[in-house]
């Protein structure tokens, strides 16, 4: 990211030491206290370089950072120094001995770098109300007139946003009628350019024009930030700054509770009179009180934006202007709205007018986002359907216009601000996951927190499966969405993959008829309810396994499965927790085989897989043939350990009469024979000194389980007392790998001897092995003298006697 220069830079600036720091800053000390100059801007920098280099706060020296706030504070000091004093000392914030206050400075660019620092150091109120007081005092003198105001107003617009409703309701006032004076009455001239002071200069300078449309008309109405010059006036500065900071003021300048009561009480006739009055003359809207002559005056001018926006640009710059003001436009109506209802009618008929515009340019995707939070918003109330727009962004504009980053995150973040306005009987949202996916497919890094917030509002028990599916394909569908671009015919969308990589083989495949519709289906825009297995696609795609973007999607997919199970058991029937079990099964066995991606995800399901049986024990009997099925052969258990571990776990637990009336003991003794033959396969290995051993977890908990099973059907004690016999004298190995192999055969000789000794007492190993209902509630555990501890502590002394039991 940074070049090597940069990098060398940044790694001397991490590696001085405090006691070199402090050195330097005695050498800052002495440059700033003589006559500062080009040295002392260059160890301002060296010294900002320094503090903002390390993610951790450094301390500087008490004398250093008070004649950093002195500088910043002092009317003589260069503005260059004061900029980088400021910039050092926001770096260290929190700080907790700062002593800078903004009370005396009477400079307007003074107080907006000393305010810069203040409100860096945190949620300090008394700080952030003393900070904006001092700043609309300023406002109110006369001598801010000039470039002044420009310099406070992004200072305000922090200050409320930081602490809301906090400023005197006079200042308020204040700022509300000359924000209503800078956004109404700034000059339709130009300003005039600045005198050169060549030798060979023109003693007159040329009349300014007036300013004109950024499609070269001349303006016949008010100054916005859409209209072009050559050169600007400082109140056409102010409008620019004053439209950069209205929504802000609009939504935290005044007393929430009183601006909703306002809202609320407003009479239909008190309405209509305020939507007359701002309408018509600039006189009349003097009537109003300053907050609604705000509100009117910011109405006005959003519809100047937007009259503006239908002109065609001349240039670029100006066209992307038009469609981030656009977007602000429309944000400052919805906000707007929702403060004054009034406006509601007038607002949705021009931005009725603007949806038909706007939805057949794929380049102004972005600016209809707005929009549709406002008819969210706003639609139930104004009897407006919004579903027509909602259904064109999630399926034409995201399957068209996925790979842009800046849509994606708004994207992402419209659906976020907006879960609780969707509407849950229309189900555009919800159906529409298969599409939002493909965000997270191709942006991964960046939206997965985004995803974890929105995943849990599109679960639905009737796509569940279906989404469970889609997660554990979403590398695939990377790869998939890769191939899509590259076989597009516009050149600019193909993704930058790595130079190596020659995906030829997938791109004939992605055109092959033969692999077209699990394409199609991967691909989709809406869910379907049915499920298609993509194992073909898995083998097709495995040469972009190791792209970096495949792999870094992976690295998403273990974090969004266990939000997804979290809420998918709020919803949960037991028909859906059956099903989700056996997809769990069923793709334990067919993930897409990216680099470390199948052992994480393995992990999660296994944990999810026990939390289903834990939440419905009666899966273990509901899915009896499956997980024989599962657990029927030794070939799987290298590949996915994880999860054979918790099958037979989960089939020890809850196989039993105690959670499921329909348990019956041939069930036991089939799920009992087919363990004790696996167990014997696998001990096989470890008898071998060619076959690479299984892990003693899969050994132990297969024991464990053959145990538990036997207590339930004491037929089964003998044949289970001669195998853990058998284990007990495992002889010693070789040593396999980094752990020795002796250590691993104690730890199977200990618990098959532990086995043993409970089977001794069949009536207790029952009771120890299938506690009642009664083991959950944390008595059972912490009581010495209630029944599970003391049948243990019983059992352990009467087997201690016995030495033949105990290991030689």
């Amino acid at each position: 990211m940074f070049t090597p220069a940069a990098e060398s830079l940044l790694r001397q600036a991490r590696e001085i030491q405090d006691e070199e720091l402090s050195r330097f800053c005695s050498r800052v000390v002495k440059l700033l206290q003589k006559d500062p100059g080009a040295e002392a801007v260059d160890a301002l920098r060296r010294l900002f370089l320094i503090v903002s280099a390390t993610k951790y706060g450094r301390k500087l020296e008490k004398p250093c950072v008070d004649l950093l706030q002195a500088t910043i504070c002092s009317p003589a000091c260069p503005e260059q120094l004061q900029l980088l004093c400021a910039a050092i000392l926001r770096e260290m914030a929190p700080s907790e001995g700062l002593n800078l206050s903004c009370d005396h400075i009477q400079k307007s660019r003074t107080l907006s770098l000393a305010a810069s620092v203040l409100l860096a150091q945190g949620d300090r109120q008394d700080e952030v109300r003393s900070v904006g007081q001092r700043a609309l005092h300023l406002l109110e003198a006369r001598q801010t007139e000039g470039p002044g105001p420009r310099a406070l107003l992004p200072v305000v617009s922090k200050v409320v946003s930081l602490a809301p409703g906090t400023l005197p309701e006079a200042q308020a006032d204040m700022l509300h009628r000359r924000l209503v004076d800078w956004l109404r009455y700034a000059s339709v001239q130009q300003g005039v350019a600045q005198p050169s002071r060549g030798f060979f200069s023109a003693p007159r300078t040329r009349q300014p024009g007036p300013v004109t449309e950024v499609d070269g008309a001349v303006a016949t109405d008010f100054f916005t930030v859409l209209s072009t010059g050559q050169h600007f006036t400082e109140d056409q500065r102010l409008n620019v700054h004053a439209f950069s900071m209205l929504r802000t003021w609009l939504l935290f300048s005044g007393p929430a509770s009183r601006d909703a009561s306002d809202a609320d009480d407003r009479s239909e006739l008190e309405g209509s009179t305020l939507s007359v009055l701002s309408a018509t003359s600039a006189t009349a809207s003097h009537l109003l009180p300053p907050q609604q002559q705000l509100r009117a005056g910011a109405f006005e001018y959003c519809q100047r934006l937007l009259e503006q926006s239908t002109r065609r640009a001349l240039r670029k710059g100006d066209s992307d202007l038009q469609k981030a003001c656009l977007v602000e436009a429309v944000l400052l109506l919805d906000v707007l709205c929702r403060q004054e209802p009034s406006f509601l009618y007038r607002a949705l008929s021009c931005l009725k007018a603007l949806l038909g515009r706007l939805c057949g340019d794929p380049a102004q995707a972005r600016t209809l986002l707005p929009i549709a939070r406002f008819l969210l918003s706003h639609g139930e109330a104004a009897a407006v359907d919004s579903e027509a727009v909602c259904q064109h962004l999630f399926t034409s504009v995201l399957a068209d216009l996925f790979p842009n980053p800046m849509l994606a995150f708004e994207f992402a973040q419209f659906c976020r601000d907006s879960l609780h306005l969707f509407n849950p009987d229309q189900g555009t949202f919800k159906l529409s996951f298969p599409n939002l996916f493909k965000l997270l497919a191709w942006h991964s890094p960046a939206l997965t927190s985004e995803f974890v917030v929105l995943l849990p509002a599109l679960v639905d028990a009737s796509t569940a499966v279906e989404m469970l599916h889609t997660l554990l394909d979403l590398p695939c569908l990377t790869a998939a969405l890769g191939l899509q671009l590259r076989s597009s015919p516009t050149a600019s969308e193909r993704p930058l993959w790595d130079v190596s990589l020659r995906p030829t083989s997938c791109l004939e495949g992605f055109r092959d008829p033969e692999f077209q519709g699990l394409f199609q289906y991967l691909l989709r825009s809406k869910a379907g309810g049915a499920t298609k297995r993509l194992a073909p696609l898995h083998h097709l795609l495995q040469p972009m396994a190791s792209c970096a973007r495949v792999v870094q999607c992976a690295q998403a997919v273990p974090t969004l499965l266990q939000v997804f199970f979290a809420a998918v058991t709020q919803v949960a029937s037991g028909d859906l927790s059956a099903q989700l079990a056996l997809v769990l099964l069923e793709r334990s066995n067919s993930l897409f085989q990216v680099p470390q991606y199948e052992a994480q995800v393995h992990r999660v399901m296994s944990s999810q897989l026990l939390a289903l049986c834990r939440l419905r024990p009666a899966l273990v009997v509901e899915l009896a043939r499956d997980l024989l099925e599962f657990v029927g052969t030794v070939s799987g258990i290298r590949s996915r350990e994880s999860m054979f571990t918790a099958v037979v776990w989960a089939i020890g637990e809850y196989l039993a009469v105690s959670y499921d009336r329909r348990c019956t003991v041939e069930q036991v003794n089939r799920f009992f024979e087919a363990l004790e033959a696996l167990l014997f396969e696998v001990t096989q290995s470890r008898r071998s000194a060619t076959l690479p051993p299984y892990p003693p977890q899969v050994v132990t908990v297969l024991m464990t389980t053959l145990t538990k099973l036997a207590s339930r059907s004491q037929d089964l004690i003998p044949r289970v007392s001669l195998l853990l016999s058998k284990l007990r004298a495992l002889p010693q190995g070789p040593a396999m790998g980094s752990v020795p192999r002796d250590e691993d055969t104690d730890a199977i000789r200990m618990r098959a001897t532990e086995l043993t000794n409970l089977l001794k007492m069949p009536s207790v190993a029952q009771f120890v092995f299938t506690p009642g209902m009664e083991a959950s509630t944390p008595r059972f555990h912490r009581d010495a003298n209630t029944a599970l501890p003391l049948a243990l502590h019983t059992v352990s002394r009467l087997v201690d006697r016995e030495a033949g039991l105990l290991p030689a």
